[in-house]
């Protein structure tokens, strides 16, 4: 009896995203540090801003779902927001200064010194998010970029929780877990807040 070549997809891509999991582990602490980053900002009264392209925005807006709403834990509501999600701003942003401002001119209005900058880009080059590392970077804001090899993102964020995968469905499949471990350590820190 011959395998079936559909379920035998199935096994290998499950099996590639357990060994990429696994190889994620050995940057355990950089994941930690990113989140006591976070933590340690919103313990301050400061907020969260993701912002990414495609995936990495839906990754932003589930992340900050997460901090708004809740994890796992019961508690108040943490202040976190996905900078894709005000379609009149970005497409205004867009048509007046270009894609390449869509986050940055968002974060110069809405940034504050001691909140959070946090870019999610499988390839780490994207220029939209790269301008927006470098406005958050000189108004004093907290860089961190979630990447795949790392880009020049990686290069201009102050923490920098890298996925050295080379497919791109593997690095997404990473960030998804690194970001709900995110919220744990998170809530964890912040139990009490």
């Amino acid at each position: 009896m011959t395998e079936d070549p559909q379920a035998a997809h199935v096994v290998r891509s499950l099996r590639e995203t357990a060994a990429a999991h696994e190889r994620m582990s050995a940057n355990a602490g950089v994941v930690v540090q990113a989140a006591q980053a976070m933590a340690a900002a919103l313990k301050a009264g400061r907020t969260v801003f993701a912002f990414g392209n495609g995936g990495s925005a839906a990754d932003a807006q589930h992340f900050t779902a997460e901090l708004v709403g809740r994890y796992e834990r019961e508690r108040r509501g943490w202040p976190a927001v996905a900078l894709s999600t005000d379609t009149s701003a970005l497409t205004a942003i867009g048509n007046d200064y270009g894609f390449e401002q869509v986050f940055a001119r968002q974060l110069a209005a809405l940034g504050r010194p001691g909140d959070v900058a946090f870019a999610i880009t499988t390839s780490g080059n994207s220029p939209n998010v790269l301008r927006a590392l470098e406005a958050a970077k000189a108004r004093g804001l907290v860089t961190i970029a979630l990447t795949g090899r790392g880009g020049e993102a990686g290069k201009i964020a102050a923490h920098h929780v890298g996925v050295d995968e080379d497919r791109t469905p593997r690095v997404q499949e990473v960030h998804a877990t690194v970001l709900h471990v995110m919220c744990e350590l998170m809530e964890m820190e912040l139990a009490n807040g």
